[in-house]
Formats: C-alpha cells, structure tokens, sequence
C-alpha cells in the first residue's frame, strides 16, 4: 500500500533536513545513508580506488566511524584515504616500470582497507563502548589520540613509501645503512622520511581543526608516527621475509597498533 492511500505526504527535503539538524538523534543512520551514496560514487567513478569487495568493507568502517565517532572522525579517516589513495598514482608510471607499484593499480582490497584501519576502528569503538555504559570518560581523550595517531602513522608510512620509490635518489637498509633498490623492504630515502613527516603532520592538524586532538597532541601523533614508521621498516628489513602470514597488511596492522600505543603511552605520561 502506498503512503499516498494512507493520506501521508512526505516532503523529504524537510525530512533530510531534520536528521542533519539533528545528527545525534540518527548517527547510525546518517552513517549509513552517507556511505553508501559516496562509495556508490566510488563504485561508478573511472578511476578504481577500491575493489569491489573493498568497497564493501570500506563502508562497513565508514558506518562504524561516523556511528562512534561522528563528522569529526570520518573527516579523518576521510582525508587518509584520498590523499593515501592519490599518492599511490604519483609516479606510477615509473614505478610500474620497476615492478615496485602498488597491485591493482592501486585499488584497495578488504585486506587493505583494515590493515590501515583496524587499530582505528577498535580506538573508535572504544569511544562509543565509554559513551554508552557512562563510565571511563577520562579514556576517551586518550583513545582519540590513539585514532588519530594510528592513521598519522599510516599516512606517514604511505607517503614515504610511494615517494620513496618515485623520488628516492638515495635508499639504504634501516638495519645496515647499506644501499638498495628502490622498493626493497626496510628501505628508507630522505625523500620518502620527509614526505612522511609532512603527512603525518597534514592528517594531525586535520584532526586537530575540527577538535579531535589538542595542539599537544598535534605533536604526540607526528612523534608517535614517525617511531612507528621506522620500527615498520625495521620489521620490513628483518622479520617480514621471515614468516609467510606477515604480509604488508600484517605489518601495518602492527605498525598502526605501534602508532596508537606511543601516542596513548605519551599522553598517559603528560597527562592528556
């Protein structure tokens, strides 16, 4: 039966406009009308960023990050993702050459999509876990900066990479200081550190502008991130090789989960 037999009319555009004035009463279901409208964008767009299974698995988090955290943290998961996404297509034409680019032309698979966001996604629901039983929000400060600092680390990682392999004039092993090739696992090159430390910055003052993170806590994540970065590359240099299940995704897993542990630890100790 139509709603028009029941003598109901709706105007929608006051109906969207309720729930936008009122996000706090709908956060799931925003959420959910969100993702699906921009990942449907996504799905029809030339340029693949995703795979198909990445995109559902990338609105799977989008709906847990804007239902736990709202705009602010979807704001940030937002930015790593474009300008994580971009960077993969800087001289890629170079680095397909290589054989150093990034598999399916850079297209995120489920894999990748939580091996970057997974340690986010757990700060994010931890936040949402306080607010709903009303006890622990003394943590919640803490958890915020575990998010950001988790993608931070990250977005650090990606663009020190990829402007690594395109830029790199000079790479050496973290272990040994010993030249390489581009794209060697552990490597390392001035071009990709600094890239790194720029966008850790970048996503930090993002972060920070829209009330996530204090000023303090702008500079815990660019420290937290660039420790982790390198103790990523270590473990590239030394264990990777070493174990079949650590795969790239494995390891960034841990390198976010070093990321977010270093930023809570420090702010722990400077009591944020």
């Amino acid at each position: 039966m139509g709603l028009g037999k029941l003598g109901v009319r709706i105007n929608y555009g006051e109906f969207l406009g309720l729930l936008m004035l009122s996000p706090s009463l709908t956060p799931w279901l925003i959420a959910i009308g969100l993702n699906t409208v921009l990942l449907a964008i996504v799905w029809v767009a030339p340029k693949k960023l995703l795979t198909p299974a990445g995109i559902v698995h990338a609105w799977i988090l989008g709906v847990i990050v804007w239902g736990s955290l709202g705009w602010r943290g979807y704001l940030v998961v937002g930015f790593y993702f474009l300008v994580g996404s971009g960077i993969t297509f800087v001289g890629k034409a170079q680095k397909e050459a290589m054989g150093i680019a990034e598999k399916r032309s850079g297209a995120r698979g489920p894999e990748n999509v939580w091996g970057s966001a997974l340690i986010a996604t757990v700060c994010a629901l931890g936040v949402l876990l306080i607010s709903l039983i009303g006890q622990g929000e003394e943590f919640i400060p803490l958890l915020l900066l575990g998010y950001v600092a988790s993608f931070c680390t990250k977005l650090s990682d990606t663009c020190a990479s990829e402007i690594g392999k395109a830029y790199g004039k000079r790479t050496f092993l973290i272990t040994t200081l010993k030249p390489v090739p581009r794209g060697t696992e552990g490597a390392v090159s001035l071009e990709g550190t600094l890239a790194g430390i720029v966008a850790s910055i970048a996503i930090a003052l993002v972060a920070w502008s829209v009330g996530l993170i204090s000023p303090i806590g702008i500079g815990l994540c660019i420290v937290a991130a660039f420790i982790a970065t390198n103790l990523e590359s270590v473990i590239g240099a030394t264990l990777q090789s070493d174990f079949d299940w650590m795969t790239n995704e494995v390891v960034n897993v841990f390198n976010t989960l070093i990321g977010a542990i270093v930023a809570i630890g420090l702010g722990w100790a400077i009591g944020i």
